[in-house]
């Protein structure tokens, strides 16, 4: 049987457990051109509380009884496509399940021994190109400069901080908590990090960046961007990737006042990863030899099993993990 999370109905602010349904299918057979596969992780991220939100927006929202949608790393069981054996890893969007059916299209071969599996995930994957493309064609960091980065902690981030490390900047991380700054400091060896939730925001930005901000990396938005916004340099940068503040709140916060955009010449972009797949070949050339060379460290935040895929997404919006939130689904045979 194919075990199966559904988005069951829209939320009003955080989702519940309520908000999804499991159910139990068969597992299907696949016909000429086709592959099943089973899932071995799945990725959870902030952007799939958008989509479950009605509205436009840069994806179509998820409607109540669709799967719950979601990126994965699987594995084939029977292929009757000539370029997928049985034993071949994948990575794929197959969403919330156990096991998958269907043709080929989206999917990616995955080799073991270049990196470990769940890396297409998260350091290898959408949240690693995110935070390349964001960081280095839009905020455009020199050697030097101060590049401050929101939910410095988190998939993103995390990969944000240590590249502007690795690009000669001083680099100043925000997180939500003592452990997540130490975390940030020693192991992905940015040079502060400010506690959001204990320190005073503005006055510990200061101290931290005592020659103003270059570039923001936006991840969050609301009173962090706020505060971020009263330090900027003339012609900052701020690429902004998430909205993590405003996710779960029925009714929009008021913004911050963007009057030092105005007065410092600075730039807001908004960056959607789908619109930058062109700068694969340069992200993946660059990060994996980053990582071969142990310049980036890529967290990993692994929960197992399907049944806790609902509460490790809710777990994201209340700050639980630190690098790449991943759940595994099943066995991994390749560690």
């Amino acid at each position: 049987m194919n075990k199966q999370v559904l988005f069951k109905s829209r939320p009003e602010g955080l989702p519940t457990e309520a908000t999804f349904e499991f159910i139990e299918t068969p597992e299907a057979r696949p016909r000429d051109g086709e592959i099943s596969r089973r899932t071995i992780y799945l990725s959870v991220d902030p952007a799939m509380r958008g989509r479950m939100n009605r509205g436009k927006s840069y994806v179509a929202p998820m409607e109540p009884g669709q799967l719950m949608v979601g990126s994965t790393v699987s594995q084939v069981i029977e292929s009757k496509h000539p370029d997928y054996k049985a034993g071949d890893f994948i990575f794929g969007s197959d969403g919330w399940q156990t096991h998958a059916v269907g043709d080929t299209k989206g999917l990616r071969k995955l080799d073991p021994k270049q990196a470990p599996i769940s890396y297409s995930l998260g350091v290898l994957g959408l949240p690693g190109l995110t935070a390349y493309v964001a960081l280095l064609d839009i905020g455009k960091p020199k050697p030097g400069e101060t590049v401050v980065i929101s939910a410095a902690a988190g998939a993103v981030g995390s990969i944000a901080g240590q590249i502007a490390r690795i690009k000669g900047c001083h680099a100043v991380g925000i997180a939500g908590s003592d452990e997540k700054c130490d975390f940030v400091t020693r192991e992905l060896r940015l040079d502060a990090c400010v506690n959001y939730r204990k320190q005073d925001l503005v006055a510990a930005l200061k101290a931290a960046c005592p020659n103003g901000v270059d570039v923001y990396f936006d991840n969050v938005g609301g009173p962090v961007l706020e505060a971020v916004l009263k330090i900027i340099n003339r012609s900052a940068r701020i690429p902004l990737v998430g909205l993590i503040s405003q996710y779960n709140e029925a009714k929009l916060p008021p913004g911050p006042n963007l009057g030092s955009i105005l007065v410092n010449r600075a730039m807001i972009q908004g960056m959607i990863v789908f619109d930058h797949f062109h700068r694969m070949p340069d992200f993946l050339r660059d990060v994996s030899q980053w990582l071969r060379s142990g310049e980036i460290k890529a967290p990993e935040d692994i929960i197992e099993g399907l049944d806790n895929a609902p509460s490790a997404l809710i777990g994201l919006f209340r700050g639980e993990n630190v690098g790449k939130r991943i759940v595994q689904i099943s066995e991994d045979p390749t560690r």
